[in-house]
């Protein structure tokens, strides 16, 4: 029997190695890793699903997007055959997001964010005060891919404006009830991690490790 190739997409600016831990029997998956690119100027999120798809070689492979990564693959499946697509720490709507960013959508706040700031997570760590803030920094500075600010700015006006009105009913959608940055009392239809936050796919890797198969397999818990 094939293995069942399952990629998987990181979050917003994140690097691959957020998936470090995650371990899915060899014998039944082959494990894809994305990683982000840069956008073209003023690209549409669709078009660079186009492009991200085409790094999918695999029929019927299996979609799994983490924060931004979700939103990601969602609009990547009108390019590919799937197998199946899976959501974590993610939103699969606008109506799912919570009020603050609809306020910022609107306000066109998101546009004051200081992204630049990431760009040089190194000189941010060194200023930082705190043992407890230096650990965060370092934590950025490990997984952060994509630093370069055009990047920053595009995807999180991506996020922000992300305007999919009609839920997507096949995508399996993982979710912490104490998720922070897309608090779980805005989101329906969820499989439910408990007290899982938005970077449970780092903290809390064993309950992927141990579950992931079979809801890949037969979407049963």
């Amino acid at each position: 029997m094939s293995k069942i190739p399952v990629y998987f997409m990181p979050g917003l600016a994140a690097s691959s190695t957020i998936f470090e831990r995650i371990e899915l029997p060899k014998d039944t998956f082959e494990i894809h890793l994305l990683e982000w690119f840069l956008p073209e100027k003023q690209e549409t999120l669709e078009n660079y699903a186009k492009r991200m798809a085409e790094k999918v070689t695999h029929e019927n492979a299996v979609l799994v997007g983490v924060s931004f990564g979700g939103i990601l693959v969602q609009e990547m499946a009108q390019f590919l055959t799937l197998k199946k697509i899976i959501i974590i720490s993610s939103v699969k709507s606008y109506a799912e997001l919570p009020r603050r960013m609809k306020i910022a959508k609107t306000t066109k706040a998101y546009k004051l964010l200081p992204t630049g700031l990431l760009e040089n997570v190194e000189s941010l760590v060194k200023y930082a005060f705190g043992d407890v803030l230096k650990q965060k920094l370092k934590l950025y500075e490990k997984f952060l891919h994509m630093r370069n600010k055009d990047y920053l700015d595009w995807a999180i006006e991506q996020v922000i404006c992300w305007d999919r009105k009609i839920i997507d009913t096949k995508v399996i959608h993982i979710h912490g009830d104490a998720d922070e940055v897309f608090p779980s009392k805005y989101i329906n239809g969820f499989i439910n991690v408990k007290g899982g936050t938005h970077a449970m796919i780092l903290n809390r890797f064993r309950w992927f490790n141990q579950h992931l198969p079979e809801i890949i397999l037969e979407n049963k818990i």
